[in-house]
C-alpha cells in the first residue's frame, strides 16, 4: 500500500466498481421480489419500489461497464509506465497480451451481458434471469481471475472460491444498499407496509445464506493471503488492512443480526410506522459499513499479500 496517486485511483475506481457490481445485483433481485408481488402495475403502493429498483439496478450495470473501462485505462498507465494521458495507446495491448487485460476482458463482458439483462427486461418487468445470472458470474469470475487468486492458476481452486465470495458480497452488500437507501423508503406508506414486511422477509433469508458464503469464502482468501501465518497481520500493511476489512465485516453482521432476530419480528408482529422506520435506520447503517469494507476489499486487492509483504 502507498500514496502514489495511480494507486489511489485504482482503488478508488474498483471500490466503486465493487459497489456499482452490489447495486446491480441487489436491486436487481429486489425488482424480481417486487415485480412478482405485481408492483409493476402503476396502481400497486409498491410500484414506485419496484421503480426505484429496477433504475438502481440499471444505473448500476451501466456504471459498473464505464468503472471497468476506465480500470483499465488506470491499468495500462500502472503496467506501461507512461504518464495517464498517454497510456491510451497501450489499453490494446494490455488487453490483448497481458493475463490482466484477459480477465478485465472478461469482467467487462459480464457487465455488458448484465446490461442487456436489465435493459431487455420479461413483460413483467422482471430483469432476464438466466442472462442476469451469466452476467454476474462472469463479471465476478473475470474480476477473480487478475486478483490475488490467479496466482494459484486459472480454473484454480483459489479462483472459485474468489468468484463466490465475490458475488456473495455483492448480494448482500446491493441487497442492503438498495433497500436501505432507495427502495424500502418507496415502502414507508401504510398502504405499502404489507409489500415491506415480505420483502424485509426476503431480504432476511438471502442475507443468512450470503453472508455464510461470505464468512466462509474470507476465512480461505484471509488464510491464503497471510500465507496460513497470523503473523503476517500485524507485520504487514495487509494484514492490518485485513484486521480492519474484519472488524467492519463483523459490525456489519451484528447490525444485520439485531435486525433479523429483533426488529423485524416486532415489525411482522405490530407492523408499525416506528418499527419500520428502526428497521430501515438500522439497515442504513449496515449500508455504510459494508460501503467501507468494499474500499478496504479494493485496497487489499491492490496491495501485496500479507505474507509476502511481511517476508
Amino acid at each position: 500500500m502507498n500514496g502514489d496517486p495511480l494507486w489511489l485511483s485504482q482503488v478508488v475506481i474498483a471500490a466503486f466498481a465493487d459497489i456499482a457490481f452490489a447495486c446491480t445485483l441487489g436491486a436487481g433481485l429486489l425488482s424480481v421480489w417486487l415485480s412478482k408481488e405485481k408492483a409493476v402495475e402503476a396502481k400497486s403502493p409498491a410500484h414506485a419500489a419496484w421503480q426505484k429498483a429496477r433504475r438502481l439496478s440499471i444505473g448500476g450495470a451501466v456504471v459498473l461497464a464505464v468503472a471497468d473501462l476506465v480500470l483499465v485505462w488506470l491499468q495500462a498507465a500502472s503496467m506501461s509506465g507512461a504518464p495517464l494521458f498517454d497510456a491510451f495507446s497501450a489499453v490494446i495491448a494490455v488487453v490483448t497480451g497481458t493475463h490482466a487485460g484477459i480477465g478485465w476482458a472478461i469482467a467487462f463482458g459480464g457487465s455488458v451481458l448484465l446490461n442487456f439483462a436489465m435493459v431487455f427486461a420479461t413483460a413483467k418487468g422482471s430483469p432476464r434471469l438466466g442472462l442476469f445470472a451469466v452476467g454476474a458470474i462472469v463479471a465476478a469470475a473475470g474480476k477473480a481471475s487478475i486478483g490475488h487468486a490467479a496466482d494459484a492458476g486459472a480454473f484454480s481452486l483459489a479462483e472459485g472460491v474468489q468468484t463466490v465470495h465475490l458475488l456473495a458480497t455483492a448480494l448482500w452488500g446491493g441487497v442492503v444498499f438498495a433497500s436501505a437507501w432507495s427502495v424500502l423508503s418507496a415502502l414507508g406508506t401504510s398502504l405499502a407496509r404489507a409489500f415491506l414486511i415480505r420483502t424485509a422477509g426476503k431480504m432476511s433469508t438471502m442475507s443468512v445464506i450470503a453472508v455464510s458464503l461470505v464468512v466462509l469464502t474470507g476465512v480461505y482468501n484471509a488464510w491464503r493471503g497471510l500465507g496460513g501465518s497470523a503473523e503476517a497481520l500485524e507485520a504487514s500493511a495487509w494484514g492490518q488492512a485485513l484486521v480492519v476489512k474484519a472488524v467492519l465485516v463483523a459490525t456489519a453482521l451484528l447490525l444485520g443480526a439485531m435486525n433479523r432476530w429483533s426488529v423485524l419480528p416486532r415489525l411482522q408482529r405490530t407492523a408499525s410506522t416506528v418499527d419500520a422506520r428502526t428497521f430501515t435506520g438500522v439497515m442504513r447503517v449496515e449500508a455504510v459499513l459494508i460501503v467501507a469494507v468494499f474500499v478496504a476489499a479494493a485496497m487489499l486487492s491492490h496491495s501485496v499479500p500479507g505474507f509476502a509483504s511481511a517476508g
